[in-house]
């Protein structure tokens, strides 16, 4: 019973609230083997969202964040890609590692957590999903996701620390969902990234997407790197081993590239500056809310720890710039909206802002870079 997901003549709520209990991943995945997804009924997302608003209805309402419009005067005679990055924050960690000591236990509360991230989501209908520290894929988000005409993808970290917390859901990773709708899987490559030649516990998926409404070809990678002070130079090799990989599957740049990931880096690092000068001449989009155009926002993460508080910039959208335009991005939320706790809390549910971005192909693909 536990594998059942409806049928045609069930109401799709029963997903929500049957979706499985803490458990084995291998268990998660010997149910969905059994169900092929591509066999389960297609959930409308109007009615997963009224759902999701039933079952958060004692909560506040979710943030107003508002798009920006960067568009410069470029025509583009195509939809524009919508990209969405987010780090929701694995449910072992938020209640059993990270000690968000302003967070109430109440408000990690997965039953209503996670109907806030998938509000999240269904609000900004991204076409692109890449999300980090998921470790409620199986009995979560492939089934629902795909039910919503996404593909789905989930690499794992070797040694997830969520399997270090008691009644754990598996293992935590990355994961891609892209519309089947818009796009079409050309090739996918799992990268677990080395640093100083050793495979480190740190993983990022790419895979090569066409664009049916232009018959273009692009790459789309999400990655997350290893977190800490003292780690700056791990962080470094491995985003020269990412790199390198993105090298080689984007043809030395001849494929657009849209890389999402938490760094675990401020702009400040050794990192941060061998994506901005990389020879993939990739961009920061977020960059582009400044006025000058050159610096990122004062904050993607901002929590309080028992250590003090932590505000960060760690998260980025990074694209193809002599291929890609960005026409708008998701404007962040203020001090003010996220209160003098942080992050998490009843109103948000994860300590990472999500980054929404709308690209379109650069009309002459021809340019050199």
């Amino acid at each position: 019973a536990v594998c059942s997901m409806g049928n045609s003549t069930s109401r799709l709520y029963s997903v929500l609230a049957k979706t499985l209990s803490s458990g084995a991943v291998s268990q998660h995945q010997d149910c969905l083997e059994q169900l092929d997804s591509a066999q389960l009924d297609p959930i409308d997302p109007k009615d997963l969202l009224e759902e999701c608003q039933m079952v958060l209805q004692k909560r506040p309402p979710r943030f107003q964040r508002n798009f920006v419009n960067l568009k410069k005067n470029t025509a583009s005679n195509h939809r524009p890609i919508r990209v969405m990055q987010w780090n929701i924050l694995a449910q072992a960690l938020g209640e059993g590692k990270d000690n968000f000591v302003q967070c109430p236990m109440e408000a990690l509360k997965w039953e209503e957590r996670k109907c806030l991230i998938l509000e999240e989501i269904l609000a900004y209908k991204p076409d692109i999903l890449c999300l980090q520290e998921v470790d409620h894929y199986f009995d979560t988000f492939e089934p629902l996701l795909s039910r919503l005409g996404y593909q789905c993808t989930f690499f794992p970290k070797p040694w997830s620390p969520c399997l270090d917390v008691e009644r754990n859901n598996g293992p935590d990773g990355c994961a891609i969902f892209f519309l089947k709708e818009r796009f079409q899987l050309v090739s996918s490559a799992n990268i677990r990234l080395t640093a100083m030649k050793l495979k480190t516990n740190q993983v990022a998926i790419a895979q090569t997407l066409k664009c049916h409404e232009t018959g273009r070809l692009f790459c789309i990678a999400v990655t997350h790197l290893k977190a800490r002070t003292g780690w700056e130079r791990f962080r470094s090799a491995q985003g020269c081993d990412l790199l390198q990989n993105l090298k080689d599957i984007t043809q030395g740049a001849k494929i657009p590239l849209i890389v999402c990931g938490d760094f675990n880096a401020e702009p400040t690092e050794e990192v941060y500056r061998e994506f901005s000068n990389s020879s993939l001449n990739l961009n920061s989009a977020y960059k582009l809310l400044s006025p000058d155009g050159q610096s990122e926002p004062p904050y993607t993460t901002w929590k309080i720890r028992p250590s003090g508080e932590c505000r960060h910039t760690l998260d980025y959208i990074w694209y193809s710039q002599h291929a890609l335009n960005v026409n708008s991005a998701l404007g962040l939320l203020t001090e003010e909206q996220i209160g003098p706790n942080r992050l998490p809390s009843f109103n948000y549910p994860s300590d990472h802002l999500s980054l929404v971005c709308d690209f379109s192909f650069n009309q002459d693909p021809d340019r050199l870079l």
